[in-house]
């Protein structure tokens, strides 16, 4: 295991712990599920469409791009939380995840993260979208540890602010050392992405594997030689 990674191991024994890393968005799902949240609220009136759709286009360019100012998207994408209430923020989840999500799960991804429960690895998916959309989506996957952006919720109400540090590009890293505090550190780690933004995070484990990459992480991934896959 990596220093970086070592650091964080406990003592005693302990039977060997093995940990299978993914990303969600175009990794194990054939889209972004951002995205995909955006076109619904607007596809179904519940936002402006016109002008939701015109800022989100830009902030999904600065992702692109790796310019992304997450603070900044969040503030944007967790507005519609907070300007309606749970019960009906949970009916439209539901009606997206069945539009949206759903049809864009990905059979191969299912397959290779069954091949990893199979052989007793522990499984993680690490986002930077919120953790509203994503955790019915990692429930899909039956993943029960789930690293997403935190949007923050007082006396049952989303205020459209967030919690602790964002999980996107180094925040990743340091959400992931973060969540292994309490743990054995692994003894082996995969972690399997699509962006160049994960790149980071990616240089942490034991295993890097890009999936249906980025031009950039693509061009890293040969240099690196880290192994290229899809599951298209």
């Amino acid at each position: 295991m990596r220093a970086k990674l070592a650091a964080f191991h406990q003592t005693g024994k302990s039977l060997k712990v093995k940990l299978a890393i993914f990303d969600l968005d175009n990794t194990l799902i054939a889209g972004d599920s951002d995205c995909l949240w955006g076109e619904f609220l607007s596809e179904h009136g519940h936002v402006d469409s016109a002008a939701y759709r015109a800022e989100h286009d830009q902030y999904y360019q600065d992702y692109l791009d790796g310019q992304l100012d997450i603070n900044a998207f969040l503030h944007f994408q967790l507005k519609p939380l907070a300007e309606n209430d749970v019960d009906k923020l949970e009916q439209w989840r539901k009606e997206y995840l069945a539009e949206k999500i759903k049809p864009i799960i990905l059979p191969k991804a299912i397959e290779l993260v069954e091949e990893h429960r199979q052989q007793d690895h522990e499984l993680l998916i690490i986002t930077a979208t919120n953790r509203f959309l994503t955790e019915p989506i990692a429930k899909e996957f039956s993943i029960d540890n789930l690293i997403a952006c935190e949007p923050e919720i007082i006396n049952g109400q989303y205020t459209g602010r967030t919690v602790g540090t964002p999980s996107y590009a180094h925040g990743k890293v340091k959400r992931f050392h973060e969540w292994l505090n309490n743990k054995k550190s692994p003894d082996e780690s995969w972690f399997y992405s699509d962006s160049h933004n994960d790149i980071p995070l990616l240089r942490e484990v034991d295993h890097a594997i890009a999936v249906d990459p980025d031009e950039s992480l693509k061009e890293e991934a040969e240099k690196t030689g880290w192994p290229i896959i899809s599951l298209r």
